[in-house]
């Protein structure tokens, strides 16, 4: 049943989530755009850049606001982030945005040496990242990035579930020294959340609690617009008689190891899930917590080593086995395990 302890989208939570369909769905993106130009009247520090693709990835609004502090550096992701370094060395809070496949993907090295080794305030905002990437394929769909950028030393990772917890991801990351990747995604989902539901970087929130908080037979952590699916298939599971713990882990890094390991201890079963390679992602990172911790039977729901293809997003994610089915069926293999 869903957490009352927290105020989430109740309209969403209808039986069998009925009201889904229906219900306003909003990219993440562009809570992080909203949140952008927000941020940007409350602190003149703040500036952004983009690759030519301002619009897509929603630094425009911001760009009309603060002309004066909108710096468009064309196709050229290399470049934008090491003059953000150079802002940031300068007092400024610099938001470099592109693709996810182009930033952190394409200009790696030079986040991790003019970025991160340097410890500077610049925030990667990687959008268009995932299967919902759809049908610009397997070259654009960014299944990678969430590995590649939690090894980095110094770097703040963040995977928001909606358009109401990206908003919130900005305008905390707006207030941070720390060099943070953002992880957005290009189709509309639904708001899980509302404008009320608490966010801080670093800490887990539970959505889906068990009816029987004695007997806790799994436990699901997610990551990202797929932690709707996970929502969907926990409330299957749970008509099914499974008494069922959904956590949102928006904060891959620094992780919540408390609340896995709690986790862990209630359920004795894991599945995590991503919209993401299953090798380095979420399911990577719980299960080096739980190895040394809490050794736990887990289940990994994520991209098999193989990349994406041209499709509509929501389709690819049966193809890949990621949605709410591949949900349920881990949920039986790893209770099997116990």
């Amino acid at each position: 049943m869903i957490n009352k302890d927290l105020k989430l989208n109740t309209d969403l939570f209808k039986e069998d989530f009925g009201a889904s369909e229906g219900f306003d769905k909003t990219p993440t993106r562009n809570g992080f755009g909203d949140a952008l130009a927000k941020a940007g009247e409350e602190n003149e520090n703040i500036v952004a850049l983009t690759a030519d693709l301002s619009e897509s990835v929603r630094t425009h609004k911001f760009a009309q606001a603060f002309p004066e502090r909108f710096f468009e550096v064309g196709i050229s992701e290399q470049n934008m982030v090491s003059v953000a370094s150079g802002l940031a060395h300068q007092g400024k809070i610099p938001f470099a945005a592109s693709y996810a496949v182009f930033s952190p993907g394409r200009n790696w090295e030079q986040i991790r040496t003019t970025i991160c080794y340097n410890d500077q305030p610049v925030k990667i905002i990687g959008s268009h990242s995932g299967l919902l990437t759809g049908p610009d394929g397997g070259t654009h769909q960014a299944l990678e990035d969430i590995a590649i950028t939690r090894v980095l030393p110094n770097m703040v990772v963040i995977s928001p579930c909606d358009y109401q917890e990206a908003y919130k991801a900005t305008m905390a990351m707006s207030e941070t020294s720390d060099p943070t990747y953002l992880r957005l995604s290009r189709e509309k989902t639904p708001q899980i959340t509302t404008s009320d539901t608490p966010f801080e970087i670093g800490k887990a929130v539970t959505l889906f609690e068990a009816k029987d908080t004695e007997k806790v037979d799994v436990g699901i952590i997610a990551t990202g617009v797929i932690t709707y699916q996970a929502l969907k298939a926990a409330q299957k599971l749970e008509d099914d008689g499974l008494s069922v713990k959904v956590i949102n882990i928006h904060t891959i890094k620094p992780l919540d190891e408390k609340a896995i390991i709690e986790l862990a201890k209630e359920s004795g079963a894991i599945v995590t899930v991503e919209e993401h390679q299953i090798a380095g992602g979420l399911g990577s990172a719980v299960s080096e917590v739980l190895s040394k911790n809490q050794p736990t039977p887990q289940e990994f729901v994520g991209v098999k080593d193989i990349y994406g293809e041209s499709g509509n997003g929501f389709e690819l994610y049966e193809h890949f086995e990621v949605d709410e089915t591949a949900i349920e069926k881990s949920v039986k293999e790893v209770i099997k395990r116990k």
